[in-house]
């Protein structure tokens, strides 16, 4: 299959073209956020958002650019979307008559953050059951078994390319239930 029959089929919603994508632009993806990352885990975490976002956008593709252009496009975004993110919830330092007051937001949740946490835990279970089998599965293993995408792989017998686009759909499935409730 070539890259261009792959992104127009897959702006019909093929399946096998979205795994022919992810297999053909994974590598250059994750080397890139790496690079940028330099934490194994965070830099597949990205570049599976950044898979999500673009398969969730593909309409919107200009044929007239390179895809992998637009795709690593995509995945700086969401890192600068994430550092920005981190920015703000980091302590601020503020400086007054040369003493340094450290301004630091107590996270240790309280009695009622671990009630309500205990509340959307169970909702959230509740969602997840919603799930077909093959997605409750996947969604177990890597968030609440917290398996490596080698490791759900090799436990389901599947390509790891597989894993990753059923735990995208899943996660993608997922917020549309929560959404609707």
């Amino acid at each position: 299959m070539e890259i261009e029959e792959a992104i127009k089929r897959a702006k019909e919603n093929d399946q096998k073209a979205f795994n022919f994508l992810l297999d053909t632009f994974w590598d250059d993806v994750y080397g890139f956020q790496l690079k940028r990352i330099q934490n194994e885990n965070d830099a597949e975490d990205v570049t599976i958002q950044s898979f999500s976002r673009a398969f969730d956008k593909i309409a919107t593709f200009d044929d007239n650019f390179k895809f992998k252009t637009w795709l690593i496009t995509i995945s700086k975004n969401i890192h600068i979307d994430l550092l920005r993110k981190e920015k703000n919830s980091i302590a601020q330092v503020i400086s007054k008559d040369d003493k340094h007051v450290y301004n630091v937001l107590d996270e240790s949740p309280s009695p009622e953050d671990k009630l309500i946490t205990e509340q959307h835990l169970a909702k959230l279970l509740r969602d997840i059951k919603k799930l077909k089998p093959h997605y409750q599965e996947v969604i177990n293993l890597r968030y609440f078994q917290e398996l490596s995408y080698k490791e759900i792989s090799k436990q389901l017998d599947e390509p790891m390319s597989n894993i990753k686009v059923k735990l995208l759909r899943a996660k993608k499935l997922l917020a549309e239930i929560i959404q609707k409730n």
